[in-house]
């Protein structure tokens, strides 16, 4: 089903709770094509995709449970807890979680630059996502726990991790 750019912009929403069915490798191609297309300053297209699945996805959701275990201790709502504490645990159960990451640089322009750009093409990849029936959440919560993604991913210094997000088909579509 052809969507219009303007009810997929309208209509996207942030998902949290993902079905466990895989994400064909064409359709998560044409969702990392459309943020490839994405402007960016100095037609640089500086971003870096690293698409992660399997047991390193693990990983990264050990790293968020942990993150999340620390912040939730200051809920009082025992049951938005709880709910953040299982979305945290697996990602929502989400198949596949894409890391974006940016060239870091010194010179501040060129950071703001690099920084601008990648949002860019982070958007075209959640309005691509929601195109093809898919759920993401443009997430930075669990970059509290940089040190840990940066080693799960064997990221190097000279780039900097601006999100992640869960790719899936939504179990739960929020209003």
């Amino acid at each position: 089903m052809i969507m219009n750019i303007y009810d997929i912009i309208k209509n996207r929403r942030s998902v949290r709770q993902y079905k466990p069915d895989p994400v064909p490798r064409e359709i998560l191609q044409r969702v990392l094509d459309a943020a490839n297309w994405a402007p960016s300053g100095m037609n640089m297209q500086q971003w870096e995709f690293i698409v992660v699945t399997g047991a390193t996805k693990n990983q990264l959701s050990d790293s968020f449970y942990m993150v999340a275990q620390a912040y939730s201790a200051k809920m009082d709502d025992e049951s938005r807890k709880k709910m953040y504490l299982e979305f945290a645990a697996t990602y929502g159960g989400a198949p596949l979680i894409i890391a974006i990451l940016a060239p870091k640089t010194e010179k501040e322009s060129m950071q703001k630059m690099h920084l601008q750009s990648i949002s860019a093409a982070l958007q075209n990849l959640l309005l691509a996502a929601w195109a093809e029936g898919l759920g993401s959440c443009w997430m930075t919560g669990p970059l509290a726990d940089e040190p840990g993604i940066r080693s799960i991913l064997d990221i190097a210094e000279d780039k900097e991790i601006v999100a992640l997000t869960p790719i899936g088909y939504p179990a739960v579509i929020p209003p």
